[in-house]
């Protein structure tokens, strides 16, 4: 296995470390182990792996090999429409009829919806058991295992339901990279391109500059792209752990990103995929209101599109601007918008007007039609 790289996650409540590097699906078993002080090993502890059928398949071997006590697979479908109180319930259940004590540990082997849903599992099951992130795609190594958000989809909106709760470590394994769908891989660099607008230009510039060998899944920049992304969202985690103000700004692009899904029904596009409409979105605002020069807002859209191309949908801008208003995000009926400040700055707003977001809304629509591809 060739070294890997240890990022540290510090916050108030939490202390631990995202490890990204290769070869490491196969030694998950032993370093879990290490954190529980050989507990798996001396069989007082059962493990329960959270997965997808998919994911087993092709690495499911490589997990066991590693662990020292056969774990017990609880199998959920792919897909973000799964990601629902009722799939919860039922994995509740599984880990009751399973024996599952205060003692075990769960891993999340998957996908962002696989780490979402382990997460608020273990939050809940027994007020609280430990966890591991184990995720297998680039958006979720880059983001959504780190930082210890947790949750489920409610109809009124997209992570609605869910909590705040850390796992005991991450381990990112750039391999399991190689049998995502190029679709997948584009989708998830979306959220690095996203960090590094907000706040890390060195890194935006290196999408920008190595996007060839980027989307070509070469390992050491996929493996430098992934830790530049997750020391930015480190360092914001350890500033704000629980959104109280400068974590609101890795949500760039998700106002409108997460109105799209919904409108969409979560089938149309991946999260990536809407996401990087909605951050053409806010990029127009910030151009709109003065916050990037023209050239700014040219480049970081070109950006954008590179690790596209885009996908179409339909949907009706007025319904997208309605939708914005269940975001999560928002505080006592105010609108919370996140916008570019130039490249590798961002701000948080409370006054983005209905007429701004319509505008907005169907200027992207428009864009949608003439740019997106079927």
């Amino acid at each position: 296995m060739s070294e890997t790289k240890k990022i540290a996650v510090t916050t108030p409540t939490a202390n631990y470390f995202v490890e990204i590097g290769t070869g490491l699906v196969a030694q998950v078993g032993a370093r879990v182990d290490a954190l529980l002080g050989g507990g798996l090993k001396a069989g007082r502890q059962k493990v329960f792996v959270v997965t997808s059928p998919e994911i087993w398949r092709i690495w499911g071997q490589q997990l066991t090999s590693g662990l020292p006590v056969a774990p017990t697979v609880l199998s959920v479908p792919a897909g973000e429409q799964h990601k629902r109180l009722s799939t919860i319930e039922r994995l509740l259940e599984e880990l009751a009829e399973g024996g599952a004590d205060r003692d075990s540990v769960l891993i999340a082997f998957g996908g962002g919806v696989i780490g979402d849903m382990t997460g608020y599992l273990a939050a809940t099951y027994m007020r609280g058991i430990r966890y591991v992130q184990v995720p297998t795609t680039l958006l979720a190594q880059v983001d959504s295992s780190v930082g210890g958000k947790t949750g489920v989809n409610l109809a009124a909106g997209k992570n609605l339901a869910g909590a705040f709760y850390h796992p005991l470590a991450v381990f990112a394994d750039i391999d399991t990279l190689e049998t995502l769908p190029a679709a997948e891989l584009r989708a998830g660099l979306q959220e690095s391109v996203k960090a590094g607008i907000i706040r890390d230009r060195a890194l935006f510039d290196l999408m920008d500059a190595q996007s060839d060998a980027v989307l070509a899944g070469a390992k050491a920049a996929l493996a430098k792209v992934v830790a530049d992304s997750v020391q930015m969202k480190a360092d914001v985690v350890h500033a704000d752990e629980r959104e109280g103000g400068l974590r609101m700004i890795l949500n760039l692009g998700h106002t409108l990103g997460h109105a799209i899904e919904a409108a969409t029904g979560y089938k149309t596009l991946l999260h990536g995929e809407a996401v990087a409409w909605g951050m053409l979105a806010a990029v127009a605002i910030a151009k709109r209101r003065g916050l990037v020069t023209e050239a700014e807002h040219d480049r970081m859209e070109r950006v954008i599109k590179t690790y596209g191309p885009l996908k179409r949908f339909e949907a009706d801008p007025a319904e997208l601007v309605a939708l914005t208003a269940k975001d999560k995000k928002n505080r006592s009926g105010a609108r919370s918008f996140i916008l570019p400040k130039g490249i590798g700055d961002a701000v948080v707003v409370k006054d983005v007007t209905v007429d701004e977001l319509t505008y907005t809304a169907q200027r992207m629509m428009a864009m949608v039609a003439k740019e997106g591809v079927a």
